[in-house]
């Protein structure tokens, strides 16, 4: 899931003739994975909330990260962008929150930008690299300029960009799940203003192959697609390039939520695309989250 922005769970009988789809009990699964966005504008008591929300969720593993309206979690962004009343000591309330006792209770990871391993109690082991980081848009948190890549290192950057990566996303076959708040460039991405994805992300994913790629941040581009990596054109990204892309080697599917979805993917062919976001473009939690069948790697092996 992603793009809750400040979602609860509601308390008992709802009287509304189409209940949110996401509501209390969800399925029991192993991995939650939550790509940001759990406040519409960041705020102690907003964090709290999220989390107590994420808690009542029953799952092993609960991964989150941040989204750009997340603004206290963003140190750089809120050291620079104080307005009246705002303290530099939010920061760390905010963090505290997400990853203090609260977050702990609710049995939830917050993850900063990086890659992390995890092995669960079945067995499974996976790797996963997070980002909160998305495009610049207006004055949001998390944000970097469109020739700016913070997911290739230098040496493999498109023309005219810059390689600003910390925490590059690894390249294939080492990592199996990439959790990003915003969509690459024409997968699930399309908006208002067009095409919002980042082409610089795309590329790393080319490499990378991931498993899965979960994200959220355009609420309008909810769903899931498969890429054939294949069928995917090789080479730089083009940062001049404004065609969709979703035509090239990709199949949708239908969310079948609270029902699994599963499909049997060819390793290191195929990446499963999920844009998760709880919210449409009218700021509804009407969309259901997604329930995913993947099959992972074992520890043993």
């Amino acid at each position: 899931m992603s793009d809750t922005h400040n979602f609860e769970f509601e308390d008992g009988f709802t009287e509304k003739p189409q209940p949110q789809p996401l509501r209390l009990p969800l399925p029991k699964v192993d991995v939650l994975l939550h790509c940001g966005d759990l406040t519409q504008c960041g705020g102690s008591s907003s964090f709290k909330k999220a989390v107590k929300m994420l808690g009542a969720i029953d799952a092993e593993l609960k991964l989150v990260i941040a989204g750009n309206h997340d603004l206290e979690l963003d140190e750089e962004y809120w050291t620079n962008n104080l307005d009246e009343g705002d303290e530099p000591e939010d920061h760390i309330r905010a963090t505290n929150v997400v990853k203090g006792h609260l977050a702990a209770d609710a049995g939830v990871k917050y993850l900063d930008e990086g890659t992390y391993d995890f092995t669960l109690k079945n067995g499974a082991r996976f790797t996963i690299y997070a980002s909160p980081y998305s495009p610049a848009f207006l004055n949001w948190a998390f944000a970097y300029e469109h020739t700016q890549d913070r997911f290739n290192e230098a040496h493999q950057v498109a023309d005219g960009v810059e390689s600003i990566a910390k925490h590059s996303i690894p390249s294939f076959p080492n990592v199996d799940i990439v959790m990003t708040h915003g969509p690459p460039k024409g997968i699930l991405d399309h908006c208002q203003q067009g095409i919002a994805g980042c082409g610089n992300l795309l590329q790393a994913l080319r490499r990378a192959r991931p498993r899965i790629h979960c994200f959220g941040h355009i609420h309008e581009g909810n769903g899931m697609k498969v890429v054939d990596w294949d069928s995917q054109e090789n080479g730089p990204f083009d940062l001049n390039d404004t065609r969709e892309h979703d035509s090239q080697g990709q199949s949708e599917f239908e969310n079948m939520y609270p029902r699994p979805t599963h499909f049997p993917l060819v390793y290191g062919k195929q990446s499963l695309m999920v844009n998760a976001a709880i919210m449409n473009g009218e700021n509804e939690a009407s969309n259901a989250p997604w329930l995913i069948y993947l099959e992972l790697p074992s520890a043993a092996s």
